[in-house]
């Protein structure tokens, strides 16, 4: 069994590669600039019995996608679940972001899933799933969310798209989006407000909580399995009733 995860080396990508860590299963793990996490990363799924490879590189091209999946191609002849969590954030409103910028975000937090998937049909065997990370951002605006929330909202479209073009395949594609966890790309989105920001949501949830990597992860796990052979082009958002009030 093989995993390759974008943003794999922290925060929710680290969470989803470490669940499918198991002895005898290849765990690549994309990263694009932060070499300390990536060694870290490696040696944590490692120490859960799996063969952990770190690849850097910039999925936001087609030319950097398709350079990460061949390293993958390179060490393996299939792959069984590809993930795409790399994300790249740019807290500013739309009025003043830099165009360029924005572009490249774009183009990272939503377009990267084809340029991913192109190369990638190739190592798909029948039962492999793609998933892509999404969050409520893509479809409620969140102030200085936009780069974010826009690329997630054209990834959940490209997924419905995939998932017609992969279901002949065997293959599957779905979102998952988890409410907020505290990650990385949380903090630079919200700066010093994010533990307040955290407390109130879980004080708000009907649950009485923030959602866990485990929340997230449990249903990934079932969602890559045979049980959910039928599940195609959602998007499922784990929580916990949370936002289902206006």
């Amino acid at each position: 069994m093989s995993i390759l995860v974008t943003g794999g080396t922290k925060g929710i990508g680290l969470a989803i590669a470490k669940r499918f860590a198991k002895p005898d299963t290849d765990v690549f793990l994309n990263f694009r600039a932060d070499q300390a996490s990536a060694d870290s990363a490696k040696a944590e799924i490692e120490a859960l019995g799996a063969r952990c490879h770190v690849i850097q590189g910039d999925v936001s091209t087609p030319q950097g996608a398709q350079a990460v999946v061949a390293e993958v191609a390179a060490r393996t002849d299939r792959l069984d679940q590809l993930v795409h969590c790399a994300v790249k954030v740019l807290p500013e409103p739309l009025l003043t972001v830099d165009p360029v910028t924005f572009t490249e975000a774009i183009n990272l937090n939503g377009t990267a899933l084809v340029y991913l998937v192109q190369p990638a049909v190739k190592l798909f065997r029948r039962g492999s799933t793609v998933f892509f990370l999404s969050s409520r951002g893509s479809r409620t605006v969140i102030p200085n969310y936009a780069a974010v929330g826009a690329g997630k909202s054209l990834a959940e479209s490209l997924i419905r798209y995939l998932a017609r073009e992969l279901a002949p395949l065997g293959v599957r594609a779905n979102c998952v989006a988890p409410s907020a966890v505290d990650t990385e790309a949380l903090r630079q989105v919200y700066g010093e407000k994010t533990d307040e920001i955290l407390a109130a949501a879980a004080a708000a949830s009907p649950s009485g909580r923030n959602v866990t990597h485990d929340d997230y992860c449990s249903l990934i796990e079932y969602l890559a399995s045979p049980s959910a052979a039928m599940i195609q082009g959602q998007v499922v958002f784990v929580t916990g009733g949370e936002y289902l009030a206006a």
